[in-house]
């Protein structure tokens, strides 16, 4: 196994413009590994209640998306409940019920310990170190966060991203933990926190890159379709995650790549509720989509005017 998750493995129930659906499968874990499962063997780390229908986890097996690092507890799953309007750039939540996660404290399997990629999904900072602490020299650590945990505890989240080796946020969590309005500016900011690389969302904007030996500006890949935004930051990073990991580098040329990859993962997340969209692709339909999107951003550079 080369990549593991720890994060959320939930409920959701969501309205959007298209529709109204209760129950989906959901949670950052959930839809990061099935991004990541079209590249690599993923392992999960997270908690569910028995709620959770086990259709949900068998459908996880089938994609060879490992289960050891789940722990089920008597209690109900995390569950949100949140609606999109016309815009379709922010979730607007209704309800969001904790259940058995409020107590989770996460415990790796053996071999887990040893797996070089770990993606720290959004979660409490205290449960993300203590991963963490449980991980034998990883390779590379990623962590994603936010505005709840900046607010109610950024202490404990920068001692997390002062151990990590990447971070992820969107815009408005990039601007209100560097307590600045420019991105370039919160970029550099978290890089002097001692992550190597620091990726900030846009949404349908694109995304920055950010290190210390180069930054990159990508574009989010346009899609007429959006039915339901939810994961979609989730399965950027497993495409991105992935990517990574299946290339086993960490040079200029594999994270400009990946952060594409990551968008174009995003892109078909958004087609559907839940993952639907991501289980239906193929190999195939990640490379032409990806190699159009190189022809949409494609230019040369000039030698005069």
């Amino acid at each position: 196994m080369d990549l593991i998750v720890v994060g959320t493995v939930a409920l959701d129930d969501i309205r959007t413009p298209f529709g109204d659906e209760k129950n989906l499968p959901g949670g950052s874990a959930t839809h990061f590994s099935i991004a990541a499962s079209h590249l690599v063997q993923v392992g999960i780390v997270g908690v569910i209640g028995e709620d959770l229908p086990e259709a949900h986890l068998n459908l996880l097996s089938e994609r060879n998306i490992d289960l050891a690092g789940i722990e089920k507890q008597q209690g109900k799953s995390f569950h949100w409940k949140g609606f999109y309007e016309y815009d379709m750039n922010s979730a607007h939540t209704l309800d969001t019920q904790l259940g058995v996660l409020a107590t989770f404290d996460p415990k790796l399997p053996a071999a887990y310990r040893s797996v070089p990629y770990v993606f720290l999904a959004n979660s409490d900072p205290d449960i993300q170190m203590r991963v963490l602490d449980q991980l034998d020299r990883p390779k590379f650590t990623f962590l994603d966060s936010m505005n709840f945990w900046i607010s109610s505890k950024k202490g404990s989240l920068e001692k997390v991203i002062r151990r990590v080796n990447g971070v992820v946020f969107n815009e408005e969590e990039a601007r209100q933990f560097c307590n600045t309005p420019n991105l370039i500016t919160a970029g550099n900011r978290l890089l002097d926190l001692g992550p190597s690389f620091v990726i900030i969302k846009k949404g349908e904007h694109g995304s920055l890159l950010f290190s210390r030996d180069f930054s990159f500006a990508a574009v989010a890949y346009p899609t007429e379709k959006i039915i339901d935004p939810t994961g979609a930051g989730d399965s950027f990073a497993g495409g991105f995650m992935s990517y990574i990991a299946r290339h086993d580098r960490l040079d200029e040329d594999v994270f400009r790549e990946a952060v594409n990859f990551g968008s174009v993962m995003a892109s078909f997340m958004v087609e559907d509720f839940s993952y639907r969209k991501l289980v239906s692709i193929t190999t195939m339909d990640l490379l032409e989509r990806y190699n159009r999107l190189y022809q949409y951003i494609h230019f040369e550079p000039l030698d005069a005017l």
